[in-house]
């Protein structure tokens, strides 16, 4: 400490203030808190006792030590001995120490390996809070290859808009396929982030293939006037995990847009799909051939869209008047026509008839472009031979059936 004059203050420097409060007695290396706990995988050795025995060519301790007056830093200085001893035992080889010694302390437990860390991009729960949930339900109606989407409601969605909110709306694809060919959506609503539709949108010519390999992408997305439509999240259900005639309610959290496989089911690929009734009426003494809709069309224009019309041949057709062509749609994909022709023709005869049916994209200035075809007669196969039998053995039954549109016909002419 500082010496003093009579007559002045005490003073101490702060390194003698910090040894008094902080360090009362000799200062001495600080060990690491790893060094009072050590890990043993396999347990303590079994001779490591709560104090390990001094080696044999250890120095002996002064008497004093244990007799005399001993001062706090001898006393310090002989727990770190032991500590040092102990912890010296504990790592030593099992071999090693096979004195006599304290009866061993029972083995700890091994160490748990640590826990795989979850990935943070796998946690649902902040899609959830950042993206929103959706509500919705979905009915395949096997009698009428129909499948109906109902989209109930959004929770939560994420703001896209400068004031906090958003306008949303929902698209429906089904995958594979192409996109504006099966794309459904609802009407938008304006400056919401828990918006309520309670629309049902429903697919057409839906078979039973289909609900086997085909998968539903429901996006929800922000309307914007002036700029491209934001996405906001998707989900979505492989249509397989759905019962035929049974509603399935879901209540799913939208996720981060997912990639699509542009390149996958490239041999499955259709032009379109077409629903046709036929009808043999004895009261008319003829064949009603009805062209009722069709469904995820080929598009054959540069925005994406086709202009359908149908048009039917009962062939072989030698005056050249069996030729019949409903009105075109405009600019879609899924046209319905609910228009009915009629062949004035002996149910006997019909046996050796073929129908034609060819679906076309209309254009103005130039050729019109070919979509699909299918054609139903006793030269035909699968389900169009059937539909024609079935129409020649059940007169007067209207019968409906969805057929495949092929890019071929044999012995058509694909001009118009």
């Amino acid at each position: 400490m500082t010496l003093r004059r009579r007559g002045e203050k005490a003073t101490i420097s702060i390194q003698e203030h910090m040894a008094i409060d902080v360090c009362p007695g000799p200062i001495r290396p600080i060990k690491q808190i790893s060094d009072y706990f050590p890990r043993f995988p396999r347990g303590l050795p079994p001779d490591a006792g709560p104090r390990a025995a001094a080696p044999p060519d250890a120095p002996a301790r002064p008497a004093a030590a244990s007799t005399g007056r001993r001062s706090p830093s001898d006393g310090a200085r002989d727990d770190d001995e032991d500590v040092d001893q102990l912890f010296g035992a504990y790592g030593a080889s099992p071999g090693s120490g096979s004195g006599p010694g304290p009866s061993p302390s029972p083995a700890r437990p091994p160490a748990k390996p640590p826990e795989d860390e979850p990935d943070a991009d796998g946690y649902e729960s902040d899609d959830c809070t950042a993206l929103g949930t959706l509500d919705f339900s979905l009915l395949y109606d096997q009698e009428n290859s129909a499948l109906h989407c109902t989209i109930s409601k959004a929770k939560g969605l994420k703001p896209m808009d400068h004031n906090g909110l958003a306008d949303p709306y929902v698209k429906l694809h089904l995958l594979p396929g192409a996109s504006k060919a099966n794309k459904l959506r609802t009407k938008t609503l304006r400056n919401t982030l828990n918006p309520t539709w309670n629309e049902t949108l429903t697919y057409y010519g839906i078979t039973d293939e289909d609900m086997i390999r085909k998968t539903l992408r429901i996006s929800v997305c922000d309307e914007d006037k002036f700029r491209h439509n934001e996405f906001i999240g998707e989900t979505r259900v492989p249509l397989k995990k759905l019962k035929p005639n049974h509603t399935k309610t879901f209540s799913i959290c939208l996720e981060k847009q997912l990639p699509v496989d542009k390149s996958e089911d490239k041999s499955l690929e259709e032009r379109g799909r077409i629903l046709i009734s036929l009808k043999y009426s004895s009261q008319k003494q003829g064949l009603l051939v009805g062209i009722v809709r069709c469904a995820h069309l080929a598009a054959m224009d540069a925005n994406g869209y086709s202009d359908p019309y149908v048009k039917t041949y009962l062939k072989p057709d030698v005056d050249k008047k069996s030729k019949h062509k409903t009105a075109v749609k405009k600019k879609t994909l899924n046209p319905e026509f609910n228009e009915e022709f009629c062949y004035e023709i002996k149910h006997g005869d019909l046996a050796k008839k073929t129908l034609e049916i060819t679906v076309w994209d209309y254009d103005i200035g130039k050729s019109n472009d070919f979509i699909g075809g299918v054609v139903l007669g006793i030269n035909a196969k699968g389900e169009r031979l059937k539909h024609w039998f079935d129409c020649l053995k059940n007169k007067d039954k209207r019968i409906e059936r969805w057929h495949t549109l092929t890019n071929e016909l044999p012995g058509a002419v694909l001009s118009d």
